[in-house]
């Protein structure tokens, strides 16, 4: 795995798939191919709808570019001759016009707020679908704010480049050059004088546009850390009152507040310069035209109604020709979203199943890791030659100092990571051999924080088996000890249980997610520090609980508190990624070595804690140990 791991030894026993490599910088991404992916990937998946909204942007390109002529015959064929029949036509005529444009126009704008929906849609499923199959070396990497940010903020922006950069503007466009036919072709002196100073609009409008570009990733930037910031503040409010942090809080999320807002201003800034130039820059033309095309009625060489249509279509022009200057700017802000969406949309997960791949064969569930080694993608050597056997129905835990590789090692068997070298395997069956989601349904997880969805309980239980039946669930309860509390919830198993569980204490989210891991049934059980964040009378309870689920159950168990792995059947004691030492709790301890030393240091800080409890905590204590 390119992003976690470094080439070992076995490298050619452990394809993966390689993902290309997507460059993260805006700058690195070109308009034009922004522009060609966003139209190859949503606007010909809904080809009908584009085709009606182009059909559609004819029709008014076309009946706009009439309105001219039908002005040019009020002045020239019935004011001066006084037809008031050609009159009534033209003006019965200037309605039916006007109002195929209208039906035109509607069509057009509803079908391109159909393509933008259908395009942002399509964006956040794709987006969130990347997400959920990433391996988690490269979510970790990135904040979960920032996250939720390009979902909400930034598919928003490349929505719109595709929308107004692409739909509006060919329909701008094509109105723009019918009604500069329409002036070529009354009068090709004129149209050249006033289409003389586009040039220069288009190339200042570039310059604005680079701006816009550069306002608008700084802005999205700090709109994500924006929103990384009010999500860490929420999440860990209580320790924010608690350490009386408000203020710091407040005044971090300010910042970023105001900094959002500088560069939001700097881009709003860029765009709305466009509006003084393109007026500046019409007013040169139009003047021109009517100083030149009124010398030239006065010496007969133009009629008055050629001089009215011309200058109406000139007027015509100048929305459309607007907006098509304004693009460039509009399109510089979904070119910089586009720069945080694509990454996102592009990755591709290292940790996939082999072509080859077949369902695990599990017949006994026993692990073994054999001479595994593994490094992040920083480069630091989590593992060094772990070996270790977890036979079946055995319980088998790893102790030893935080960040000595526990945690990774037992991560490796839900292929969460793959080794940079060695292999772990299951039954004889190398783990990357076998289809990861029969790999993983095989394997139940319970962490030292349990995430509990904010959902009912009986929706949390059957997470692993939505199909599950009342009796099922209910029976797995009351396995985990859960059964009693649920019941006496609000609404039993009904009741939502908050976002994360927060309505529930850490003793009951736990016994919920162990509810949840009996339900599931599997061979393989995996135990993160599951008691070790709990209080004494909450751990008797769960640790009751866990012995019922690891009955038959081959275990890999990461203990804290030695005391509840102390009749575990065999203990690894790991350090710097290394396997220092192994046995029983007996044999370790009689060994003297660092498992005999992190024992004798948490006995007698047990001793400790219990000379220094208050009687009624003691009391209270034997109580749970009774109703345990």
């Amino acid at each position: 795995m390119s992003d976690t791991t470094a080439p070992g030894p076995q490298a050619d026993t452990q394809k993966t798939v390689r993902r290309k490599p997507v460059s993260s910088s805006p700058d690195d991404l070109k308009t034009f191919a922004v522009l060609k992916r966003t139209a190859t990937d949503y606007l010909l998946p809904n080809w009908r709808l584009v085709a009606a909204s182009l059909i559609g942007s004819v029709v008014v390109a076309g009946t706009t570019g009439i309105l001219p002529w039908l002005i040019q015959q009020v002045f020239d064929e019935v004011l001066d001759r006084k037809d008031i029949t050609k009159l009534i036509l033209i003006a019965v005529g200037t309605i039916g016009v006007s109002a195929f444009k209208g039906a035109a126009a509607y069509t057009t704008n509803i079908t391109k707020n159909a393509i933008g929906q259908r395009i942002i849609s399509a964006i956040q499923s794709r987006m969130f679908t990347r997400i959920m199959r990433a391996d988690l070396a490269w979510i970790s990497r990135t904040h979960s704010g920032r996250f939720i940010s390009s979902f909400m903020n930034d598919a928003g922006r490349v929505r719109d480049t595709v929308t107004m950069s692409i739909i509006d503007f060919t329909q701008n466009s094509l109105t723009v050059v019918a009604l500069m036919g329409s002036m070529f072709f009354m009068n090709w002196k004129l149209a050249l004088l006033g289409c003389s100073v586009i040039p220069f609009g288009m190339i200042y409008m570039r310059k604005l546009g680079k701006k816009t570009r550069k306002a608008s990733r700084q802005g999205l930037e700090g709109t994500g850390d924006l929103s990384a910031h009010i999500s860490e503040a929420l999440g860990g409010i209580r320790v924010v009152k608690a350490y009386n942090q408000e203020d710091r809080e407040i005044t971090r999320v300010s910042d970023k507040v105001q900094e959002v807002l500088r560069h939001s201003m700097r881009g709003f800034r860029a765009k709305a310069k466009a509006s003084p130039l393109t007026e500046s820059l019409s007013g040169v033309g139009i003047a021109g035209v009517i100083y030149f095309g009124g010398m030239a009625v006065i010496d007969a060489h133009l009629t008055k109604g050629e001089l009215m249509a011309f200058i109406s279509a000139m007027m015509l022009a100048y929305q459309p020709l607007k907006s098509v200057a304004n693009t460039q700017t509009i399109m510089q802000e979904g070119v910089a979203a586009a720069a945080r969406v694509f990454p996102i949309l592009d990755v591709e997960p290292e940790i996939v199943s082999r072509p080859d791949a077949k369902p695990i064969d599990l017949k006994h569930g026993a692990i073994r890791f054999e001479d595994v080694n593994f490094a992040y993608a920083d480069g630091t050597h989590a593992l060094k030659g772990i070996s270790i056997e977890v036979p079946r129905g055995h319980t088998v835990a790893l102790v030893g100092p935080s960040g000595g590789g526990k945690s990774t090692t037992l991560n490796m068997v839900p292929r969460f990571y793959d080794p940079s070298s060695g292999r772990v395997v299951i039954d004889g069956q190398d783990i990357r051999d076998v289809t990861l989601s029969s790999l993983r349904q095989s394997i139940s997880l319970v962490t030292q924080e349990p995430f509990l969805f904010d959902d009912t309980v009986r929706a949390n239980i059957a997470y692993g088996r939505p199909d599950a039946s009342d009796a099922e669930i209910e029976e797995a309860a009351r396995n985990a000890a859960a059964h009693d509390f649920i019941t006496a919830l609000p609404r039993g198993y009904e009741t939502r249980v908050g976002e994360a569980g927060m309505k529930l204490s850490g003793g009951q989210r736990q016994r919920i997610a162990i509810a949840r891991a009996m339900l599931k049934n599997a061979p393989i059980l995996l135990l993160d520090e599951a008691t070790s964040a709990l209080d004494t009378a909450s751990e008797l309870q769960v640790q009751t609980a866990l012995s019922a689920l690891m009955k038959g159950r081959t275990t890999l168990v990461i203990a804290h508190r030695l005391s509840t792995i102390k009749h575990a059947n065999n203990i690894y004691v790991i350090d710097d990624g290394r396997v220092l030492e192994s046995g029983d709790h007996a044999s370790l301890v009689a060994q003297g070595g660092l498992y005999a030393e992190l024992s004798r240091s948490q006995f007698e800080r047990d001793v400790s804690d219990e000379d220094n409890a208050a009687p009624e905590a003691a009391t209270a204590v034997k109580a749970a140990v009774a109703r345990a």
